[in-house]
């Protein structure tokens, strides 16, 4: 191979990674060397902060390429790479905050776990820099295969290993579709770099109507579709979310959708064409928020209700992208805001969820699972702070004042959509959100209802060093969703770029 298409390798743009997997390898030498649970958490929660920073300073820097052959990059790390990178190392951050009580209960072995969130962090890390379908997959299981072992790390309990199982099971299949999809597109178009099979396919409009690019855009997009829990692929959400603990839910509800959304943008934007993945991803959405919202009216645990909020609300995060085949027509403007609009509502939902999350984590007793909607009853009038941070989440999930980041989330989308001519999904989005206002507000108003003789004491006496951490996660996540709430253009700039 000759000299003038090989680069040397750039260690700068890697090193948000290489935070990552040296955290990962850190935690792993800290645990069997000291044996002190506090020192590996320490450990995880420095390297997730490092992590953050150098995604941060690297992206400062401006988009650096690595591992080019012949003009055509692997591993791109620009301003969106370094959102996506900083938002994966905070939510790994946020998550070992509220493990404390799980972790402390005996329930799982602590330098396992925090080794099992620092390898995931990593997947996430690399998968906003992919730059060929190879990487994006492997960094996008990276990001999901400790999550099977997370799920059913909850000793002793059955409905834990169940929800390993179901999960593991589902994306299994979920990979082996995405494969067998990159696969024919590879015999399509020659090439599994992002950039030039996007332009391999522009430039020859006549490979659109072949089967076997229907068929492989179909593929990739459905096995994706997975990993969003889309409807007809969300069926596992549920049961994996109230089996597994209380933390691993959280990171399961933000950092796994948001992998599978930053997936699905990278292909979409990059590689396939719009006027085939356009309708599929518009009925996706349709589908996903409509059933989501529907069924979350009928549940009765707490988790479970968020689950099914976290299904619909991937519906308003597909919806742009749905409206790219009408888009297509029109100006780059219209469609670098459908680009936007996703990836702006994914980190505003995800302060939200990680809100929501750490708002019933400190309301249950240490290592108990979410529970049902009646142990919250009257949980404000007893915690107020804590009951007003998770009441706060829900009407931003709901997408009202004072929750902006939410209502800021869902105006984007519209605008996204009425910009990109799809008027017909902005009024399903606009339906969609009418609907999950019905059980957002119940949720909300149950925390401020008199408590019955028969409702379980919320929360445990005292404020132990677990709980603290609990607050303190739950105060960050507030206030983020506040500033950004109050100054949306700040996120919604970075996206764009």
């Amino acid at each position: 191979m000759s000299a003038s298409v090989v680069q040397s390798v750039d260690n700068v743009a890697l090193l948000p990674a290489y935070l990552a997997a040296g955290t990962a390898l850190l935690v792993l030498v800290t645990d069997l060397l000291l044996a002190r649970p506090r020192a590996t958490l320490a450990v995880a929660a420095v390297g997730a902060v490092a992590t953050a920073v150098g995604a941060g300073l690297v992206a400062a820097g401006g988009e650096r390429r690595t591992f080019c052959v012949a003009g055509d990059c692997s591993y791109v790390f620009g301003d969106r790479a370094g959102l996506v990178g900083a938002v994966f190392a905070l939510i790994t951050l946020g998550v070992l905050g509220l493990s404390g009580g799980h972790l402390r209960a005996g329930r799982a072995p602590v330098g396992e776990y925090a080794f099992l969130l620092a390898c995931s962090m990593t997947g996430g890390v690399v998968l906003g820099a992919a730059g060929d379908l190879i990487t994006l997959i492997v960094a996008l299981e990276t990001l999901t295969l400790p999550l099977y072992v997370l799920v059913g790390l909850r000793r002793g309990s059955l409905a834990s290993a169940e929800a390993a199982v179901t999960f593991f099971v589902v994306s299994v299949v979920a990979t082996t579709v995405s494969l067998l999809g990159a696969a024919l597109l590879y015999a399509v178009g020659g090439t599994l770099h992002l950039g030039r099979l996007g332009a391999v396919l522009n430039e020859r409009p006549e490979l659109h109507d072949l089967p076997l690019t229907a068929a492989a855009v179909a593929l990739l997009v459905l096995g994706l579709a997975f990993k969003v829990a889309a409807v007809p692929f969300h069926a596992w959400a549920p049961a994996t979310y109230d089996g597994a603990p209380l933390p691993v839910a959280a990171y399961l509800s933000t950092a796994s959708k948001l992998g599978g959304v930053v997936a699905l943008l990278a292909v979409v934007g990059t590689a396939l064409p719009a006027d085939l993945t356009g309708p599929v991803l518009a009925l996706l959405a349709v589908l996903t928020m409509t059933v989501g919202n529907l069924v979350a009216l009928r549940q009765r645990r707490t988790v479970r209700l968020l689950a099914w909020s976290s299904v619909a609300q991937a519906g308003y995060i597909l919806a742009p992208l749905g409206a790219l085949a009408l888009a297509a027509g029109r100006t780059g403007e219209a469609r670098a805001g459908a680009y936007a609009a996703a990836v702006a509502y994914a980190v505003f939902f995800v302060l939200l969820e990680v809100a929501a999350f750490a708002g019933v984590t400190a309301l249950r007793p240490a290592d108990a699972d979410g529970g049902s909607l009646g142990d919250l009853r009257g949980a404000a009038r007893r915690r107020p702070w804590v009951g007003a941070g998770l009441a706060l989440a829900l009407v931003g999930l709901a997408g009202l004042p004072p929750g902006l980041a939410g209502l800021f989330a869902k105006v984007t989308v519209v605008r996204a959509l009425l910009g990109g001519g799809a008027g017909w999904l902005a009024l399903v989005v606009a339906v969609n959100a009418v609907i999950g206002l019905a059980y957002y507000l119940r949720v909300a108003a149950s925390l401020y209802a008199p408590p019955t003789p028969e409702d379980a004491p919320v929360g445990v006496p005292g404020v132990p060093a677990a709980a603290r951490t609990v607050a303190v996660v739950l105060a960050v996540a507030t206030v983020a969703a506040l500033v950004v709430g109050f100054a949306p253009q700040i996120l919604l700039d970075l996206a764009a770029r």
